[in-house]
C-alpha cells in the first residue's frame, strides 16, 4: 500500500475527506469515484467507483420503497435492511479491503507518474465548495470492469466497481 509523506497531498486528502463527511452525513452522495490518470499522456488508467445507497428513514421504519424496473415494468420492493452488529459490518469492510489489496494480481502495473481526481455525484441541492468544479465522468475507453464486494449497514449500502485500461500490446 502506498502511503504519502507529502504534506500538500495529505492536506488535500484531509480537505476532501472533510467535505465527503458532510455530504455523507447529509445523505447527499450517490457515487464517489477515484480516477488515476497518467500524467504524461492524460489517459485514465484506473477508475474506482463506489455507489452509495442511503436508506431513507421510511425504509428503516419498515415501509418498503417501490421502484419500477424499466426492463419489465414490474414493481420492485426494497426490503428493510437487516440489522447488523458492528462486528459483522467490520468483517464486510475487511473483506473489501482484502479484495482491493488482492486486485494487484489482475490490475496492470502503473508505469510513470500518475495523479488522481476525486469525483462526487451529489444531489443537485448540495452545497458545493467553490474550488470543486464540474467534470466529465472520466470513463476508461475500452476498459475492463470488475465488480468487487459490497457492504451494508442498517443505514446504507456501498457497491464497488473498478475499471482499468488493459496494457498496450
Amino acid at each position: 500500500m502506498l502511503v504519502t509523506s507529502d504534506d500538500q497531498v495529505k492536506a488535500y486528502i484531509k480537505k476532501i475527506m472533510s467535505q465527503l463527511n458532510k455530504w455523507m452525513v447529509g445523505g447527499k452522495i450517490s457515487t464517489l469515484v477515484v480516477v488515476i490518470t497518467d500524467k504524461e499522456t492524460g489517459d485514465h488508467v484506473e477508475r474506482w467507483q463506489f455507489d452509495v445507497q442511503i436508506f431513507s428513514k421510511s425504509t428503516k421504519k419498515g415501509t418498503a420503497q417501490k421502484t419500477t424496473d424499466k426492463e419489465n415494468s414490474a414493481p420492485i420492493e426494497d426490503e428493510t435492511p437487516a440489522e447488523k452488529s458492528e462486528k459483522e459490518i467490520q468483517a464486510e469492510i475487511q473483506s473489501i479491503f482484502r479484495q482491493i489489496t488482492a486486485s494487484v494480481t489482475f490490475l496492470p502495473q502503473l508505469d510513470g507518474n500518475c495523479t488522481f481526481n476525486v469525483l462526487v455525484y451529489a444531489d443537485a441541492d448540495s452545497d458545493v465548495p467553490i474550488e470543486w468544479g464540474d467534470s466529465d465522468a472520466k470513463e476508461i475507453k475500452n476498459g475492463e470492469k470488475v465488480q468487487l464486494r459490497s457492504f451494508s449497514t442498517s443505514n446504507h449500502r456501498v457497491d464497488t466497481l473498478v475499471s482499468y485500461r488493459l496494457a498496450d500490446d
